[in-house]
Order: C-alpha cells, then sequence, then structure tokens
C-alpha cells in the first residue's frame, strides 16, 4: 500500500513538472536559453 501511496506522489510531481514545461513553451520559454534571447545569441524564434 505504501508503494502504491509513493507512486502516485511521484507520478503527479512528474505531470507538474510536465505541465509547468508546456506552459512555459507556450509562453514562449525555452529549456536552452529561458526565454532572453538576447542572451542566447539571438538563436530563439
Amino acid at each position: 500500500m505504501g508503494t502504491l501511496f509513493v507512486g502516485i506522489v511521484v507520478l503527479g510531481i512528474i505531470a507538474l513538472i510536465v505541465r509547468s514545461m508546456i506552459v512555459d513553451k507556450k509562453n514562449g520559454k525555452s529549456i536552452q536559453c529561458g526565454g532572453e534571447c538576447k542572451n542566447c545569441g539571438g538563436h530563439c524564434h
């Protein structure tokens, strides 16, 4: 029972991380340069 609970918690945390990454991507932020194109050499969009 404890293993199931821990597994559900871990899956929930992973889902929140993925959701955050998707929202950031939709808002134009990139994982590589954080959305500040002036600092990444102009390789953003």
